[in-house]
């Protein structure tokens, strides 16, 4: 698939304003002269709880719909979910990891009747228990337990329209027989991926500047196999496997690059065109499979968990880049001299074995004693080939390559991680509990080259010990105050193809540049949550990165050697970009008003970056570049609002409108310019099926700008469209004794190896 030039994570934070409604936050039954209430939503000691039984919003929809409208949580893509204020978001299932890629999750979860779930619980700042990298939170979805024996399951159906058509399908089936239980899917689709991009920099008296599209068709084929057996009263034995293929064959780029030299008084001098066209065929595998052993030990919950695991990952891209000299058309045709075309073979191969343990003791005196270990053992396997031609016109008008340098390196990295934790957890009183863990985690890499030009290729060795603590309280003040605070150390430790030192070929002078001399990053996070009568909640949170790791876009101006012309480069180069902070504070409000006709999920708030890093010189290769520095401050308003409107009294129709605005705010690469997106959405429910159409995008505002002035004087500017506008007919139905038990959904051993691998 495509290189990314530019990821850019949007952290949601924000205040909030809402008509204000006795008892909106929670359901009231009448049983002869007692009233009993129900909270929909709450903050318990490390984690809010969204009570889904107790809140309108559950019935009709899917799992993915529910997630959407649980406080703190948003999507931007209506693929991903992220929580304010955090990179990423993991999905638990019943305390326990999920064991699928992104895909297959997000098939599960919008195939998966939200009638199923009891709660979900959303952890900001997860404990020492949790093998959680970075600033990540969690999203567990806890299932009703009283559910029968029989069979259940579904099957979708979508269609989706934007620049291009795409379609996806999925069946999905549970089955339990008293001590068995199987959980299966299978899914897949068609879809091109479009870009448009304007990438524009200029250094000194040159501008460079691209135009142009990327189309990247994709095929997807997956699915997973989950079988549980219950081996006694107090012990179970699973085994989990997942697959997923993607192929990505002719994928394009295609770009006009404009060059201008101007004199010291900003006079054009000269205009050089030439056009890139970048074919590349790619296809990748992920195949992993998880056995577990769970033994409960008492009536309490404590119980004794033990994973095996293996992880297999397959990737294979070929790309085909010619950059040829142009007219103002783009047309390379009538030239005498015509470009470079550069061949690189990207295959990567990733092998994991993986393995944990984890011991939890109950206490009647509601205290709980938890401790465990993880070892990950991974071998990733990188050969990679370069060859670079000259285009030239002989004698007789036809066109000839010139074989000018083949650049292989053969780069092979092997990793293991010895990781151990300890966590106490006690509940002092109604009011007052608290959590106190770390974890120590020991870790040693070496990455070796065949033939690497550069010595320090051959050996690169690295060897680290963290020691990670984490500390939580919660008090209750009274029944409608409530206010806690965690405190969490992590590692984000680089993805295995960011240490493969390859170079992507954008054009001729714009490329990106991995780097195997990454080192983990440290990242502190604090929250501090203060909730009023469950409805209302202020979060403060500020988390600390240091050496963080991130893309650097990297400006030189330098001579060709053919047309001793003057010309400019940029480099995005993956590294480690000095430290990073981000404050936010945000205010948000989750009720139910008019009957329960309208469900509201309201954040708004403010968001405060401060960027510490300098680069001049890729890591990679030892090319000086001009000085790039990031040392400002930003602070910019974010407002998020998802809500469902009930449309009749039988619960049949209901209407989505969901809305998010981030203010402009400085990033590694520059000031992102301000993002909105508004997305409507109609569903009927009619027995066993569901029929829903979304429209992403209405106004089509979802567009990413990157503007950055260095006091150099260089300019750098980037405009991504990812036609984000687009809209989706999906069909759903349901079939079978929908009350079908689950199979335990298993933390598989490889989770951690496996987040890596994208």
């Amino acid at each position: 698939m495509k290189t990314t030039i530019l990821i850019a994570a949007i952290f949601f934070s924000g205040m909030t304003f809402a008509q204000e409604k006795k008892q909106d936050s929670v359901k009231t039954k009448s049983i002869e002269g007692v009233t009993m209430t129900k909270q929909v939503f709450k903050k318990q000691s490390d984690r809010f709880v969204y009570d889904v039984a107790a809140s309108p919003v559950a019935k009709g929809n899917t799992t993915f719909d529910l997630l959407k409208q649980t406080p703190l949580l948003s999507t931007t893509d209506d693929k991903t979910l992220k929580i304010a204020g955090k990179n990423n978001a993991l999905i638990y299932i019943n305390g326990r990891k999920t064991n699928m890629d992104t895909e297959s999750l997000t098939q599960f979860l919008k195939n998966t009747p939200a009638e199923n779930i009891q709660k979900i619980e959303v952890i900001t700042v997860p404990g020492s228990e949790y093998q959680v990298e970075s600033s990540d939170g969690i999203i567990n979805i806890v299932l009703k337990k009283k559910m029968s024996d029989g069979t259940s399951g579904n099957m979708r159906m979508s269609n989706s329209q934007n620049k291009y058509n795409a379609s996806n399908a999925s069946f999905s089936v549970n089955y339990r027989k008293d001590k068995l239980g199987i959980n299966a899917n299978l899914s897949g689709g068609e879809n091109i991926n479009p870009q448009t991009y304007i990438l524009r920099n200029r250094s000194g008296n040159v501008q460079n500047e691209s135009v142009g599209d990327i189309d990247d068709p994709n095929k997807n084929l997956g699915g997973y196999l989950n079988v549980d057996y219950q081996l006694t009263e107090k012990s179970n034995l699973a085994l989990s496997w997942n697959s997923w293929a993607n192929k990505s064959y002719n994928s394009t780029i295609n770009l006009l690059n404009t060059i201008t030299r101007y004199d010291n008084n900003d006079n054009l001098i000269s205009t050089d065109y030439t056009r890139t066209k970048n074919k590349e065929d790619a296809r990748n595998y992920n195949n992993s499979v998880n056995l577990n052993y769970e033994l409960k030990l008492d009536s309490l919950g404590s119980k004794f968990n033990v994973n095996a695991a293996y992880l297999n990952y397959k990737r294979f891209q070929y790309s085909d880049n010619n950059t040829m000299i142009s007219d103002v058309q783009g047309s390379t045709s009538g030239f005498s001299r015509t470009g470079k075309k550069i061949i690189q073979d990207i295959p990567q191969i990733i092998n994991n074995f993986s393995g944990t343990v984890d011991y939890i003791q109950k206490f009647k005196n509601d205290f709980t004693f938890s401790a465990g270990g993880n070892f990950n053992k991974t071998k990733t396997d990188n050969d990679t080939k370069n060859y670079t031609y000259d285009y030239i016109y002989n004698n007789a008008g036809q066109l000839q390559m010139i074989d000018l340098t083949t650049d292989p390196n053969h780069f092979i990295y092997d990793e293991n991680i010895y990781g151990a934790y300890l966590t106490l957890e006690k509940k002092f009183s109604d009011k007052f509990s608290g959590k106190i863990g770390a974890r120590y985690e020991i870790t040693n890499s070496l990455g070796t080259s065949d033939n690497a030009k550069q010595p320090e290729y051959q050996r690169i060795k690295r060897n680290y010990n963290n020691f990670l603590p984490y500390l939580s309280f919660n008090y209750a003040i009274n029944d409608k105050n409530n206010i806690s605070y965690s405190f969490s150390s992590r590692m984000r430790r680089p993805s295995f193809w960011e240490l493969n030192p390859v170079k992507n070929i954008i054009t001729q002078d714009n490329y990106t540049q991995n780097n195997p001399f990454v080192k983990a990053s440290s990242t502190y996070n604090q929250e501090l949550t203060y909730m009023y009568k469950n409805s209302y909640f202020l979060i403060l949170n500020h988390t600390y990165e240091k050496d963080q790791i991130t893309q650097v876009p990297l400006q030189r101006s330098y001579i060709d050697p053919e047309t001793n012309q003057k010309r400019v480069q940029l480099a995005y180069i993956r590294t480690n970009f000095g430290d990073k902070q981000e404050m936010s504070a945000m205010l948000g409000v989750q009720k139910s008003l008019f009957k329960q006709y309208l469900t509201l999920n309201f954040n708004a708030g403010v968001q405060h970056n401060i960027n510490n890093g300098t680069l001049n010189t890729d890591p990679t290769t030892g090319q000086v570049f001009d000085t790039y520095i990031n040392d400002r401050k930003s602070t910019s308003v974010v407002i998020t609002s998802n809500n469902t409107l009930r449309l009749d009294k039988k619960k049949t129709w209901f209407l989505g409108v969901n809305f998010f605005y981030v203010d402009q705010q400085q990033i590694e690469l520059g000031i992102l310019k301000d993002l909105m997106s508004l997305d409507l959405s109609i569903k009927k429910n009619w027995n066993d099926w569901t029929f829903a159409v979304n429209v992403n995008d209405v106004l089509r505002t979802n567009l990413v700008e990157i503007e950055d002035f260095q006091s150099s004087g260089n300019y750098n500017y980037i405009r991504n469209d990812q036609y984000r506008r687009n809209l989706t007919v999906s069909i759903t139905y349901n079939f079978g004794n929908q009350k079908v038990k689950k199979v335990r959904d298993i933390e598989s051993a490889s989770d951690a190896i496996k987040n890596r691998t994208r």
